[in-house]
């Protein structure tokens, strides 16, 4: 099963990790890392940080989410992933999230398309439920008002 490791800027990466434990809980206390990116850090202080936290990780492979592709945590992301044990998405977003925890027993290729699929099906316009540019009338309840419903 490979790890999951979100590096976005602060507080991002952890309100992501607590979205995910809100759904998934126990997968996340021991899959998913957060990487909270500060704003003076440099690129290679993310690709440090990052480093030490695959170090530390038992698992053979991880899928790395960051918020923003060309970002801070993007760049020192990218200096990491080798397109082979460590792959890395751009614009993580929670049903993506959610999307890999279900199928978290995948392989990390098949956990890189099941998260850029829930990330693509996730992100939809939601159709308005009130009438736009519409003015507001008022009903009155007499007897000669003629939409009255019998």
């Amino acid at each position: 099963m490979p790890a999951l490791l979100i590096v976005a800027h602060v507080p991002l990466a952890s309100a992501l990790k607590a979205a995910a434990a809100h759904v998934y809980p126990a997968e996340c206390a021991t899959r998913v890392q957060a990487l909270d990116v500060l704003p003076d850090w440099s690129a290679e202080e993310v690709e440090t940080r990052i480093n030490g936290l695959l170090a530390a990780g038992a698992e053979p492979s991880t899928l790395i989410f960051t918020d923003v592709f060309g970002a801070t945590p993007c760049n020192g992301a990218q200096r990491v992933a080798d397109g082979l044990s460590v792959r890395l998405i751009a614009g993580v977003n929670v049903p993506m999230l959610w999307r890999t925890l279900c199928y978290a027993d995948e392989s990390l290729e098949a956990l890189v398309n099941r998260a850029v699929s829930g990330g693509n099906l996730g992100v939809i316009q939601v159709p308005v439920l009130r009438p736009q540019n519409q003015t507001q009338t008022t009903r009155r309840h007499d007897q000669n008002h003629a939409h009255h419903q019998q």
